[in-house]
């Protein structure tokens, strides 16, 4: 039977965690739908690097495919806004996007422009991110949450934000931050609007589980509330205290955590409520999940629950309690960046090399004096494909290969045998494999043979720059060719990026029963062109990155539906990564002196009749263009 689109979309589950957003068309090119519903603009993504490519853009890239961004804001802002009708709800929703989640100006720049409907805020955590946020544009009715610990400049700055008219919330995640906080407004002749972040009882788990609980970093027990509150109300700030703040960690995969900690949260604000205390606005914080592998379940990578279900969710279990508590209703806000953000942006990277355990090149034709233990491979590799105990094969060809490698440390063994034995193993292995690939019940030696046998595909980038996640904790980000998804792929291979680390790999991959440490890849041919997709790269990956081995930040390409052209979409701009000149200097170099001290070693190997004077130009020249160059494989 021939392989279908369909098959390729069940492969890499990309229907599922693509939410709409990317599926594959009829020439077997993965897409971007960026309108969701509206299937007449799809943008192939091949295309879109080809036109890049005329225009001699270097890869690996960053696509942003900014449609996506303004559709994930608009999805749970309506999201809120149906589940407060439907509920009839008595507050409104004023949601915030966290920075921290990427803090590309072009990034936060969209999520401010598409949200301006919807009153839709900001957050910082530091005091960088908050003069960023200071610096745009957003609606007057738009809320700027400032979390994270706070010297005397990150609150100034938040009372200048004040002074501008914009509403900015300190939240008070100490109580050793009230009383600076009042020194300066004193000072600064300003009403604080003023926050305060709860510790719950609740505690989550997973990855990010120690954001909440009683040992969380972040928050005040309830004790510490009410002096708080005591203390503000004695000095004569008691009204500025309007919202109550919690979190209890990222990517909630499971939709109870979220039930307990709203209804938790919800009964300490209404009995503030009740003491008299202002609030208006109760702030659930972030948590909102990503469905990384599609696997739908409550998987560290994945969420069992919808946007729908979660918002309604939050207002339900908030309405239930305020309802039972005879107060007021909050209007709500949610931190949500992680479901905001991590759609819209991939990685784009050439497959450069195969590293394969295929060793057929070597001959392994017998000889008069070789030794025995070759022979006895010969003999099993023209049995094995003939017999039905393939485990008694392994078995075998396992035990000749260890007493060859002994044989060779002992001196007794050639070079020439080893490098035979070598070669039939690796050939008596893939028989194997082929022989048991239909079979359905096999020895959990046999099952780990197809993982043994996995080719490595050698991409142009940096695991550590460009997908950090996937190194320090195992993220699953999903991974999927550009093309030739009308084609089985028959290659189970992991991924090696370009740095010099053992750990510069990937090798887990979304499986249908969970992960695996294997993606199916096509056959690489010869004069053609094999680019992979790494994609909801969009959250955390973008800033997170480090220059491991000094490789910097990638080129990126913003894209943009436009279903007037041909293609459905076009290239707005496209930002440079940083060359190696630049990242050098971040480390403390010179580039201009250290071309400079080349220039000069050059010149002498000239005057000394080393290198002839032309020879020596082109090779200064060389250098210099190297430093102004990407730091990635042309």
């Amino acid at each position: 039977m021939s392989w279908t689109v369909e098959d390729s979309e069940a492969l890499y589950r990309i229907n599922r965690w693509g939410e709409g957003y990317f599926g594959v068309d009829d020439k077997g090119r993965l897409q971007v739908l960026p309108v969701v519903g509206n299937r007449n603009v799809t943008i192939a993504i091949q295309e879109v690097v080809d036109e890049l490519l005329q225009q001699n853009v270097q890869f690996p890239i960053v696509l942003r495919f900014h449609d996506i961004l303004r559709n994930r804001v608009q999805e749970l802002n309506q999201a809120f806004g149906e589940a407060i009708a439907e509920a009839s709800y008595g507050g409104r929703y004023f949601g915030v996007y966290p920075i921290k989640v990427n803090q590309m100006r072009e990034v936060v720049e969209e999520i401010v422009d598409a949200g301006r409907p919807f009153n839709y805020g900001l957050e910082a955590g530091s005091k960088a991110e908050l003069m960023a946020v200071l610096s745009l544009d957003i609606e007057p009715e738009s809320l700027i949450i400032c979390n994270g610990y706070k010297d005397d400049d990150f609150l100034r700055l938040a009372l200048i934000g004040t002074k501008m008219r914009r509403k900015v919330v300190v939240v008070i995640e100490k109580t050793s931050e009230i009383a600076p906080l009042l020194r300066l407004a004193g000072e600064m002749q300003v009403r604080p609007i003023i926050g305060l972040r709860t510790k719950m009882r609740v505690k989550a788990e997973g990855r990010w589980s120690e954001s909440s609980g009683e040992h969380a970093k972040f928050g005040l027990t309830t004790s510490e509330i009410l002096t708080t509150i005591a203390y503000l109300e004695e000095k004569g700030y008691g009204d500025c205290v309007q919202l109550l703040h919690f979190h209890i960690g990222s990517q909630l995969s499971d939709i109870r955590y979220v039930d307990d900690a709203t209804q938790e949260a919800a009964r300490i604000y209404a009995r503030l409520k009740k003491r008299g205390v202002p609030l208006i606005y109760l702030d659930v914080g972030g948590g909102l999940a990503v469905d990384y592998d599609g696997s739908r379940t409550s998987g560290h990578s994945s969420m069992n629950y919808s946007l729908a279900e979660y918002t309604r969710a939050v207002v339900q279990n908030i309405q239930s309690v305020c309802d039972y508590e005879e107060v007021a209703h909050p209007n709500l806000v949610s931190e949500s960046g992680r479901a905001i953000a991590a759609h819209h942006s991939c990685v784009i990277m050439k497959v450069i090399g195969e590293i394969s355990r295929n060793t057929n090149s070597f001959d392994t034709a017998a000889i008069d004096d070789e030794h025995d233990l070759i022979t006895g491979m010969r003999a099993l590799q023209a049995e094995v494909l003939d017999v039905e105990n393939y485990q008694e094969a392994y078995n075998r060809v396992s035990r000749y290969l260890d007493d060859v490698l002994n044989g060779f440390k002992l001196g007794i063994i050639r070079l020439e045998d080893l490098a035979k034995a070598e070669t039939m193993y690796w050939q008596i292995m893939r028989a194997i494999a082929d022989g048991i690939r239909s079979k359905e019940d096999v020895s959990e030696d046999l099952r780990d043979i197809d993982e043994i046998l996995a080719s490595q595909y050698l991409c142009n980038f940096s695991l550590f720059q460009s997908a950090a996640d996937t190194w320090a904790i195992d993220q699953v980000l999903p991974l999927v060719p550009l093309t030739r998804l009308t084609e089985e792929p028959t290659r189970n291979c992991t991924v090696a990026d370009i740095t010099c680390d053992s750990d510069g790999k990937i090798d887990h991959f979304i499986g249908e029963h969970g992960t695996r440490s294997t993606v199916p890849l096509h056959p690489l041919r010869a004069g053609e062109d094999y680019y992979v997709g790494l994609f909801m790269t969009g959250a955390y990956q973008d800033v997170m990155g480090d220059m491991h081995n000094l490789f910097g930040r990638l080129n990126e390409a913003h894209v943009f539906c436009d279903d007037d052209d041909p293609t459905d979409f076009y290239v707005e701009e496209v930002i440079q990564g940083t060359s190696a000149g630049q990242v050098l200097n971040i480390m403390q170099y010179n580039p201009t002196a250290m071309a400079e001290r080349v220039k000069k070693s050059i010149d002498a190997e000239v005057r000394a009749g080393n290198i002839r004077p032309r020879e020596g130009v082109g090779l200064v020249d060389l250098y210099e263009a190297c430093l102004n160059g990407s730091t990635y494989l042309r």
